[in-house]
C-alpha cells in the first residue's frame, strides 16, 4: 500500500464535470487526464501525483453512461476513487476500465482534503495516516477485482479468455 493524498469532492458529480463532453472525441486515456475535472477543478490534473486518491460525497459518476469519465480519472493518476455512493453505470464502467472504486461513508466522513490515506485495494481496508483512522470499506467481488487487476475487462478477456 502507498501513501495517497486526498482529493475531495461533493455530491453527485456527474460525468459532464468529470470529462467534458466536448473531449469525448479523445481516445488516448493520459490525453483525458489532462482534462479531468477542468470544469470543477480547473488545474486539477496538473496537481494530482500519480496514486492520488478521490473520495466524494454520494452519486458519484451520476449523469450520462459515457466511459471517458473513469478513463480521465485514471489517466490522471488516480489510484482510485472512494465515495459515499456511485452511479450504477459509472460503478460498472469502472470496473470494466480497470479503475478500482470503493463505498464507504465513513472515511468520506472523516477524511479532508489533503489528508494522507492508505488503501488496500485487495482487502478495502482505508487507514488515514493523518488522522490516525481507519475504515473497512466493502472490496470489490472477486471477479470484479480480478478485471479491474487486469487493468479492465478488454486485458481480461486477453489474459484470460483469448
Amino acid at each position: 500500500m502507498n501513501k495517497s493524498k486526498v482529493w475531495k469532492f461533493g455530491k453527485d458529480i456527474d460525468t459532464d464535470a468529470i470529462i467534458p463532453a466536448r473531449y469525448l472525441n479523445i481516445q488516448d486515456e493520459k490525453e483525458l487526464g489532462l482534462r479531468c475535472m477542468e470544469g470543477i477543478r480547473p488545474g486539477f490534473a496538473v496537481m494530482v501525483t500519480p496514486g492520488d486518491v478521490i473520495m466524494a460525497d454520494s452519486n458519484f459518476g451520476c449523469g450520462s453512461s459515457r466511459e471517458h469519465a473513469p478513463i480521465a480519472i485514471k489517466g490522471a493518476g488516480i489510484k482510485c476513487v472512494v465515495a459515499k455512493s456511485f452511479a450504477r453505470i459509472f460503478y460498472r464502467n469502472c470496473i470494466n476500465i480497470g479503475l478500482p472504486i470503493f463505498e464507504c461513508q465513513e472515511a468520506v466522513d472523516a477524511t479532508d482534503e489533503g489528508d494522507i490515506v492508505l488503501v488496500n485495494l485487495e482487502t478495502g481496508e482505508i487507514i488515514n495516516e493523518s488522522k490516525n483512522l481507519r475504515f473497512q470499506a466493502m472490496p470489490l467481488p472477486p471477479f470484479a477485482r480480478e478485471i479491474a487487476e487486469a487493468g479492465g475487462l478488454i486485458e481480461y478477456a486477453k489474459k484470460f479468455l483469448l
